[in-house]
């Protein structure tokens, strides 16, 4: 896979240096002489180059890329580069950074972003998610389909512990896509069963959100053995 990412600062290198390692080919495109550190990210290729610019993305040939990331620290910067890498090239899958939690309404498919990863947002998701349990954490955005990943512990009260993965009506617009089990990571199955404790890894509509929130944090019924 071809990957080019605008802006390489910590960021963009630490994203690149990645990438690299899991056999993909990077870019790195930076307008500043100073950012351009080969030394750093050797495997890489790098442009010196302004990435709001055609003529800098036609040097880049950004039709080739599977996918674009704008990483810079200028939001403006970023939307600009996924508008341009989507209308312009075409490019199939592009993921910007937000800077300022005021400015994430932005990034959406209208600017050409595909997914809109929020650092302030996913920092107090990681918070979040470590104190809280039965409660759902909302990790990332994606922007087709006005979808979310979300996380969610399964309490040791909840009534699905101990019940099938296929056997649970799941709401509507929602995909079980991860369970997290102390040190494992299972790929679900309809005969896997849900363990208190689990981590429930979903992709849902945002409008299911606190319909999975409710059905995962059942509480069983103390009285209906009376």
């Amino acid at each position: 896979m071809r990957v080019s990412i605008a802006g390489a600062g910590a960021v963009g290198r630490s994203i690149a240096t990645e990438l690299l390692e899991n056999g993909h080919e990077v870019l790195l495109i930076d307008k500043a002489p100073s950012a351009i550190s080969v030394e750093r990210v050797p495997s890489a290729e790098w442009l010196l180059a302004d990435a709001c610019e055609i003529t800098s993305l036609d040097e880049a040939a950004l039709q080739r890329c599977n996918v674009v990331i704008a990483a810079t620290g200028d939001d403006k910067v970023n939307l600009v580069v996924s508008l341009l890498a989507k209308t312009e090239y075409g490019v199939p899958r592009v993921v910007a950074r937000v800077n300022h939690p005021k400015n994430e309404w932005l990034f959406n498919e209208s600017w050409g972003v595909d997914v809109a990863v929020s650092t302030p947002r996913l920092m107090s998701a990681l918070v979040e998610e470590a104190v809280s349990v039965g409660d759902l954490v909302r990790l990332l955005r994606f922007s087709h389909g006005d979808a979310n990943l979300v996380e969610l512990t399964l309490p040791p009260e909840s009534a699905l512990a101990g019940t099938r993965v296929g056997d649970v009506a799941w709401p509507e617009d929602t995909s079980l896509v991860t369970i997290i089990r102390g040190t494992r990571v299972l790929t679900p199955s309809n005969e896997e069963s849900l363990e208190a404790g689990d981590e429930l890894l979903f992709v849902a509509a945002q409008a299911r959100e606190e319909q999975l929130e409710d059905l995962l944090s059942v509480r069983r019924d103390l009285s209906s053995d009376d």
